[in-house]
């Protein structure tokens, strides 16, 4: 099923924590995307950060088709496709690329752009977007930042990642614009490579509680 930015926004707003995967293999996915879903978490954000990823979405998609699939830090129009050929459900950028967003837009696959200033805003604004990933949070000025931004811009739906954490996460949610955030310390790469399944699915669970609390 293709998801509109409508759907995906809702979904994400019912979710509220998006896991940043960054894998050395593909195959990982498959038992962290499982950890994940039982613990409250049907989502995840697989990383152009490695090779694995275009088929680790793949895996994901063919093997658990309820989790809604992000393809994250995806900076080239090759990645793109490779993203939206493996099935993804959206594209999420680190930074606001014009001709990315304009790709996705002709590919009919949603794209949360990564914005942290006006200008970046009213670039996104100006392709017809609302739905944006904050990034990085903390280093742009975190909770506060967002406030100011929602000032002039009160009609965008954010998604923080960046030096969100346990500490933090209620504050950016706290805000009604805040529709998930981004994180990666329940999903941290030494984890994955030591395949500890059994840990990622108790921060994950202590993650989800402390949202919905």
């Amino acid at each position: 099923m293709a998801y509109t930015t409508v759907q995906i926004v809702e979904k994400l707003r019912q979710i509220k924590v998006v896991p940043v995967i960054a894998l050395d293999y593909a195959e990982d996915i498959l038992p962290l995307g499982k950890t994940l879903a039982e613990n409250g978490l049907p989502v995840v954000e697989i990383t152009f950060r490695s090779a694995a990823a275009e088929e680790a979405i793949r895996l994901i998609r063919q093997h658990h088709p309820e989790i809604l699939i992000a393809a994250g830090t995806v900076l080239t129009p090759e990645q793109v496709f490779q993203a939206k050929n493996a099935g993804a459900d959206f594209i999420v950028t680190p930074g606001f690329n014009p001709r990315i967003v304009q790709l996705c837009k002709d590919l009919n696959i949603p794209v949360t752009p990564g914005v942290n200033n006006p200008m970046s805003v009213e670039a996104a604004l100006e392709m017809g977007l609302t739905a944006v990933k904050f990034f990085p949070a903390e280093a742009s000025g975190g909770v506060k930042m967002i406030k100011a931004l929602l000032g002039p811009y009160n009609q965008l739906q954010i998604m923080p990642t960046g030096g969100v954490n346990l500490n933090n996460i209620k504050d950016y949610l706290a805000i009604p614009n805040v529709v998930a955030c981004g994180g990666s310390w329940f999903v941290e790469k030494s984890l994955i490579q030591s395949k500890n399944w059994v840990e990622i699915g108790r921060l994950t669970k202590e993650v989800v509680e402390l949202v919905n609390a």
